[in-house]
């Protein structure tokens, strides 16, 4: 006698059921877009945390980001990057100086050895050994200045080669002063070994 209306001649599957379930479950009544899933619920909270809200979290964030960027400018030092590098490193010419002045053996590295020999012989007790301890180390010292003056005139020859035309002023200070240090306290690192063949261009 009564005619059912369509919604009420079709009735409900599971699989209706199951569909709606979900789309409702992916949308934000209101909003038209996807819930976020539990992970990215979490992920998002756990970034909210670490914001830091207190002065003395900010403090403490400061600090640490400080230590950061001072750790990335001393390894970038370390390993002659550019980006890094104090104004008196920079440059090609700078660059080459470091490298030739590495590529060389420098006596200033057994001046180490020669020293604690020299204090060995002198805590001996023995006059023979003292004097022939003072005359190695007279010795050493005089080779080193002799390798100075022989690295000078070596650095300026060979600048004028490969950079010619290139402003010179600074660079027999630089490369002496380089060279007085023992090879594994230079900074920047050095990035070639003792008799190594440079490099035809450093531009």
């Amino acid at each position: 006698m009564f005619r059912r209306s369509k919604s009420e001649s079709a009735p409900e599957t599971p699989e209706t059921t199951s569909a709606t379930t979900d789309a409702s479950a992916r949308t934000t009544p209101g909003k038209g877009r996807p819930t976020p899933s539990r992970k990215e619920a979490e992920a998002a909270a756990k970034a909210r945390a670490k914001v830091p809200r207190t002065r003395k979290e900010q403090a403490a964030a400061a600090r640490v980001a400080r230590a950061e960027n001072s750790a990335k400018v001393r390894e970038g030092m370390k390993a002659g990057d550019e980006r890094f590098l104090l104004p008196r490193d920079k440059g090609p010419v700078r660059r080459f100086i470091r490298d030739y002045v590495d590529s060389r053996f420098s006596f200033i590295d057994v001046i180490v050895p020669v020293l604690i020999v020299t204090m060995i012989l002198s805590y001996s007790g023995n006059q023979t050994l003292a004097g022939i301890g003072s005359t190695v180390l007279m010795l050493t010292v005089l080779l080193v200045i002799v390798d100075m003056i022989q690295l000078r005139f070596r650095v300026r020859r060979q600048l004028a080669q490969r950079f010619p035309g290139e402003s010179t002023k600074g660079t027999t200070w630089y490369a002496i002063s380089r060279a007085m240090q023992m090879k594994f306290m230079r900074m920047p690192k050095a990035q070639v070994k003792i008799g190594q063949q440079l490099p035809e261009h450093y531009r």
